[in-house]
């Protein structure tokens, strides 16, 4: 099964996605801050997906600078981003391939479907001319709707 980094600021949050993910025969390592997470990294190559909330410590974006900055060490590692926030144009376009999204609150089917998904997802050469932006694969929820800014 597969090494999932779970970064997520909110504890109990945390604490229940590693329960989910365990459920599932996935290991898990967890980090509450990007810093934590890029020690993680760092110490462990072996890892197979990012889970990470795109709002961390009132960093409202910090998630995917974390994301940005992992995939350069490791690219292609596919990435779950989740947010109870509202997520913008430009927000998705800083998404790392192959990312999949998840809204905030989900379920435990939700997070089962999109983390099956995301890893079943085979990853592929990134887009080579400079400028090009190339979609790259996503996993999303089926029927789950993004919420708006109020969130």
């Amino acid at each position: 099964m597969a090494v999932v980094l779970i970064v997520e600021d909110e504890e109990q949050v945390r604490v229940l996605a590693e329960a989910i993910i365990q459920e599932l025969g996935h290991e898990t390592l967890t980090a509450g801050t990007g810093e934590q997470a890029l020690a993680v990294v760092q110490e462990r190559s072996d890892v197979d997906l990012l889970f990470t909330d795109i709002g961390l410590q009132q960093d409202l974006a910090a998630g995917l600078q974390l994301a940005k900055d992992i995939a350069a060490q490791k690219p292609g590692l596919p990435v779950l981003y989740t947010t109870g926030q509202g997520v913008t144009d430009g927000m998705r376009a800083m998404f790392a391939d192959p990312f999949g999204f998840l809204p905030k609150p989900y379920t435990p089917d939700d997070l089962t479907t999109a983390l099956g998904n995301l890893l079943a997802v085979e990853p592929g050469p990134r887009a080579a001319v400079a400028g090009k932006k190339e979609p790259g694969p996503r996993a999303e929820v089926a029927g789950k709707k993004e919420r708006g800014p109020a969130g």
